[in-house]
């Protein structure tokens, strides 16, 4: 005679073992039991979610002190430019006006020093007493002679000098022949009044005499 299935399933020898907990109480162990579990896995979730939203705080922390700093650092850089904007300005104002006075000064002649110079030329005894000056503009070219033995000039002197013995105004040519810028020099009347000759020079001048004080130099 075949044993059924659940005659298989009995254990034979083993020690006797009654279950007399009511369906109720082993029920309600297994729902706390779930109960904890589920408890435990919401407390991990919400670990979990402090530690992501520390991480996201702590990112935003860090990211906003970087915002800060780029932005200090800009702030920076902007007051220096305003500082260098400022000294362009200023360096372009004074460029401005050297250019003006090179412009303005490129036909100037050191007239004090210049006439020092012609008097300088002349023999012992002799004084310059008058002089009479006609320059170029840096506006317009500077007339020209019509006699082919005059050179070309951008300014003109005429002087007039005493002198306590007749004047050998060729000596006088000669010695005005040696400044710089000197281009012909023309001996005009000579008259002697209350013991003294008194002698007129026409005198032209090339560029060579200009002074150059305002050119523009370079750095």
């Amino acid at each position: 005679m075949r044993s059924s299935k659940r005659d298989a399933a009995i254990t034979v020898g083993g020690a006797p073992r009654v279950d007399l907990l009511p369906p109720e109480v082993r029920a309600e162990r297994r729902a706390a039991s779930t109960t904890r579990r589920t408890w435990l896995g919401v407390v991990v979730l919400v670990a979990a979610t402090v530690v992501a939203s520390g991480a996201a705080t702590l990112g935003s922390l860090s990211a906003a002190d970087d915002l800060t700093v780029v932005q200090s650092e800009t702030s920076t850089l902007l007051a220096q430019q305003a500082k260098f904007s400022e000294v362009r300005d200023t360096q372009s104002q004074v460029d401005l006006i050297e250019s003006g006075q090179a412009v303005g000064g490129s036909t100037d002649i050191d007239w004090a020093t210049y006439l020092r110079s012609v008097q300088g030329t002349l023999p012992v005894g002799v004084t310059v007493t008058s002089v009479s000056l006609d320059q170029a503009s840096p506006l317009e070219s500077y007339a020209q002679g019509t006699s082919p033995l005059e050179g070309s000039r951008v300014a003109t002197v005429v002087f007039t000098a005493t002198s306590p013995t007749l004047p050998a105004v060729p000596v006088w040519l000669d010695g005005l022949a040696t400044l710089p810028g000197f281009a012909d020099a023309t001996p005009g009347s000579v008259a002697f009044s209350d013991g003294v000759y008194e002698a007129t020079v026409t005198m032209h001048i090339t560029a060579d005499a200009f002074s150059g004080r305002f050119d523009e130099k370079d750095d």
